[in-house]
This record gives C-alpha cells, sequence and structure tokens, in this order.
C-alpha cells in the first residue's frame, strides 16, 4: 500500500514511517517543520537531538535501504494537498499534522484561534480532496481520548445505544473536551463524520492514549530517534516527570494527582495505526478506535518516574503544586477498546519497562536537559485569562507557512 503521512516529522509521525516501510508499504509524508519552530517558541528543544528532514531521509537510505517520499508543505494550502492526492493517490492517508498541545492551545487567544483555525482547515482541506481527486482513499486520522473528558459512565468507541422517552438510537458517544486544542479534535472528528457520510468516504478516527517512548524495533541508530518534547508546554506528564527527575528537579504531580487517563507505548501505537491502514474502513463508514492499553493516574506515573530515577541512582521527589488545568482531580475513568485487538492487536510493551528505557537513552543527552531546564515547570494557567507562559517575545503564534526553507530543500516533492 501507498501511505501519506501528513505531519512526517512529528513524534508519531517519523516512527510510523519507519514502521510502514519495514513492511512493505510505501511512504510519503508532508510536512511544514513548524512544530519544530514552536518549541523553540517557549524555549525549549527534543532532548533527543532530531536533524533536518534531509538528513533524516539519508539515514534511512544509508541504515534501511528505503525511500520516503516527501512535500514540504501546508495543509492550509488547498492547492497543495489536491496536488499531492493528485500525484500520489495514495491508497490511505494518516492525518497527524495537527497542533497537538493542549497547554499551547491555552496561552492567549491567539494560541487557541490558531490551533482551531489550522487543525479544521487542514482537514476540511484533506476531506474535499479526497472527495475530488482520490474518493477511495481511506483516512486515518489520529484523534485523542481528551476528546471524552471524564464522564461518570464507561466510554465506548464512538458511538453508544441511548435510550429516551421510549425511543432508542445509536448516536455518537458526547464530547467533553478539556482545552481549546481537545475541542478543535472534536469537531475534526464532526467533519470526518460528516464528510463519509454524504460522500461515501472512508475513515477511520483513531482516539489515541497518551504515548510514551522514543524507541521502535525500526529505530536502531540515534539517527532514526523520534523527538521527545519534555517541557510544559509540549511534553506530557511523564516525560516531564522522567526529565525532572534526570535534574534533580521535584516531580511535579498537579493536585491530588489522582487525574487518570488512557496510555499506550510508542511501538503499540505504531501497531495500532499500522491495523487500521491495512484494514481500511467501508466505503461511507465513519469508525472509532480507542487506543491505549491501559489507564494511570498522575501518581502512579510520578511513583513509577520516582522508582525507576531511584535505580539508577538518582534522587527524585514528588511534590503536588496546585492543578494548573481546569479537570476533575478524581474520577472514574473506565474506556473501552475492543476493535483493535479485533483485528490482531496484541500488546507488546508494558509502561515501567518503557520507563526504564527512557532513563537510559536521557541521561546520555543530560546536558541538553541541562540547557533547558527552565521550561519544565508549569506556568500555563487555564483558568486566569492573564496566565501565560514566559515566553521571550509575547507575540501570536507562528504561522505555519512562515517556516523559511530548508537549506537544500526544494518546496515541492523531494527525496533527497
Amino acid at each position: 500500500m501507498k501511505v501519506l503521512i501528513t505531519g512526517i516529522d512529528g513524534y508519531s509521525g517519523w516512527p510510523l514511517a519507519l514502521h510502514l516501510l519495514a513492511r512493505g508499504h510505501a511512504v510519503v509524508g508532508i510536512d511544514n517543520f513548524v512544530t519544530r519552530k514552536r518549541v523553540k517558541e517557549v524555549g525549549s528543544w527534543s532532548a533527543t537531538p532530531i536533524p533536518s528532514f534531509a538528513r533524516r531521509q539519508a539515514a534511512v537510505r544509508e541504515l534501511l535501504g528505503q525511500e520516503i517520499g516527501f512535500y514540504r508543505g501546508d495543509l492550509g494550502d488547498y492547492d497543495l494537498v489536491r496536488r499531492v492526492l493528485e500525484t500520489e493517490r495514495p491508497d490511505a492517508i494518516v492525518h497527524l499534522a495537527e497542533q497537538r498541545s493542549a497547554p499551547y492551545s491555552m496561552i492567549d487567544v491567539h494560541h487557541a484561534v490558531a490551533t482551531q483555525v489550522e487543525n479544521l482547515t487542514g482537514t476540511l482541506h484533506l476531506l474535499y480532496a479526497m472527495r475530488e481527486v482520490s474518493p477511495e482513499t481511506h483516512l486515518v486520522k489520529m484523534g485523542t481520548m481528551g476528546e471524552y473528558g471524564t464522564p461518570n459512565v464507561d466510554i465506548p468507541e464512538g458511538f453508544f445505544e441511548v435510550e429516551f422517552r421510549g425511543r432508542k438510537d445509536t448516536l455518537p458517544f458526547p464530547r467533553q473536551a478539556g482545552s481549546w486544542y481537545h475541542w478543535s479534535k472534536v469537531f475534526d472528528s464532526g467533519d470526518v463524520m460528516f464528510a463519509s457520510k454524504i460522500w461515501g468516504l472512508r475513515a477511520t478516527d483513531v482516539m489515541q492514549g497518551v504515548i510514551y517512548g522514543i524507541r521502535t524495533p525500526e529505530i536502531t541508530d540515534d539517527r532514526l530517534f523520534t523527538r521527545f518534547d519534555f517541557d510544559e508546554t509540549w511534553g506530557t506528564a511523564l516525560n516531564r516527570f522522567i526529565a525532572q527527575a534526570i535534574l534533580g528537579l521535584p516531580i511535579t504531580a498537579y493536585g491530588r494527582g489522582e487525574q487518570k487517563r488512557g496510555f499506550i507505548a510508542l511501538e503499540d501505537s505504531m501497531q495500532s495505526l499500522r491495523l487500521a491502514v491495512e484494514h481500511p474502513a467501508d466505503p461511507g463508514q465513519y469508525r472509532v478506535f480507542n487506543q491505549f492499553d491501559a489507564a494511570y493516574s498522575v501518581n502512579q506515573l510520578a511513583e513509577i518516574a520516582h522508582r525507576v530515577g531511584a535505580e539508577l541512582g538518582l534522587q527524585p521527589t514528588i511534590e503536588h503544586p496546585p492543578d494548573p488545568r481546569v479537570e476533575a482531580e478524581q474520577h472514574y475513568y473506565v474506556p473501552l477498546h475492543d476493535h483493535l485487538p479485533r483485528l490482531g492487536y496484541v500488546r507488546t510493551r508494558e509502561l515501567e519497562s518503557v520507563v526504564r528505557e527512557i532513563f537510559h537513552d536521557l541521561l546520555k543527552y543530560r546536558r541538553r536537559l541541562e540547557a533547558r531546564r527552565h521550561v519544565v515547570q508549569p506556568t500555563t494557567q487555564w483558568r486566569s485569562a492573564d496566565s501565560r507562559p514566559a515566553l521571550e517575545a509575547r507575540h501570536p503564534p507562528s504561522a505555519p507557512s512562515a517556516a523559511p526553507p530548508e537549506p537544500g530543500h526544494d518546496p515541492a516533492r523531494s527525496t533527497a
């Protein structure tokens, strides 16, 4: 199969490309590198050094003997999106090219608007281009378990049967998102569901849990690493806890620390996306897969990071600062996930073993963590309109189209 990955330079996009190549699929990517710019905007960088995309392609050619087709561009450019689909005619599109940070979306009005406009525009452009030039292509969109919120009932996979005043129907499960970013994903899901209904498109919405890890079996060399964000804007809670333990900072479990979320290892997330690609939806079908393996509380994550750090001779401590987010700190959380196992999904990694692997990898890059230690502590507040991170320059978010060309990169298709 030929698979187009939007956001191929990102945390999930890059290892997915390697995973698909290793299993005989052809891969083409598109990216505008805006995540690299926005991580710089908040004064941070990846703990794992990430080469330019051209060097990534060269490493794949040298180490794996494979080629990755590439377009540099923005999904906000509809002509480009349509041209890519006309040229490539992919069997599947894995759509990962969205602003992915809840804290970033909560900085101020500019970041909130940029998040929603860019995310919805990119998705709508893909849907229209599919309708017009590639209607048989299967869209696999990366959603998020955060769309559901934390309802006081079990969370089904997208739809549930409801009875009201003596009548029954199967309806989309209510969404209760917790940030402007998560609401953009809710709106995305609605757009994809609607487009599938009216145009007969094939679509799978993968509601991902929090992904952890920086290695997959295909990452055999440090040049193939995916990124590891650890700052309070772009890093997950677990990523921050590991960085804090290495840096000798307190592990900051917000509030009571009983907030629960679903988690999945990077390697198993790639397996899930591949299974979705290899088992496409039917024409006109919009289906939802909940993608996670187990639910953990913030306290459990902090305790695992503390335990592994202590094993390695570090002296981590755990603190409970006030929660900067607006969220239930104690809640019921039982999401269901039956669809992917029916396609052959089997969990291969356990959380603590991956955490231990991350510690070993990051200790090699401790100086990179030290150089950005000031970005780890929480500064973005959900509650106050005036609370913003201490950015060096307070300005609207970086426009994706403003990214300067990479040296030696043609903005059109490149395999060099």
